[in-house]
């Protein structure tokens, strides 16, 4: 099983978009972000279309069109982000239900919830603390 990299390309675009506007530049092309990010500008024009819906991104139609942050870099944390594109849980239990006759089938899901929700609760408060513009500082720092 692959690391889901959802997180890091939505980062990517949303940052590079704001960049791109700190330059002087209005709207980003799906193209432009594909450039940076290394991938189909398909691929980007749909994590943004989600991005859109959760009020972090927005687009323009016509002469001109692109993309353009919904919120300032400094109002988007990772949480936003993640929130946006997986709104699920990190982990899940059984599709089926294990064999309640079995003692380890009966007690595996309180087990892994506990901890499976105590995961959850770090990750999001690790992803609050991080703005994009935390983010972008430190690409320019490391550059």
């Amino acid at each position: 099983m692959s690391a889901n990299s959802r997180l890091t390309i939505a980062a990517h675009a949303l940052t590079w978009i704001g960049l791109y506007q700190r330059r002087g530049h209005e709207v980003a092309t799906s193209e432009q972000i594909a450039t940076s990010v290394n991938t189909n500008p398909v691929v980007i024009r749909r994590l943004l279309g989600e991005l859109r819906k959760a009020g972090l991104a927005d687009s323009r139609r016509g002469a001109g069109a692109g993309w353009i942050l919904a919120r300032d870099l400094a109002a988007i944390t990772l949480l936003d982000i993640y929130q946006a594109i997986e709104p699920g849980p990190v982990f899940a239990l059984h599709r089926a239900t294990p064999n309640p006759e079995c003692v380890v089938g009966h007690g595996i899901g309180p087990a892994m919830t506990a901890v499976y929700d105590g995961v959850e609760v770090a990750l999001r408060g690790e992803l609050a603390k991080t703005t994009l513009k935390d983010v972008l500082r430190d690409i320019l720092q490391a550059a």
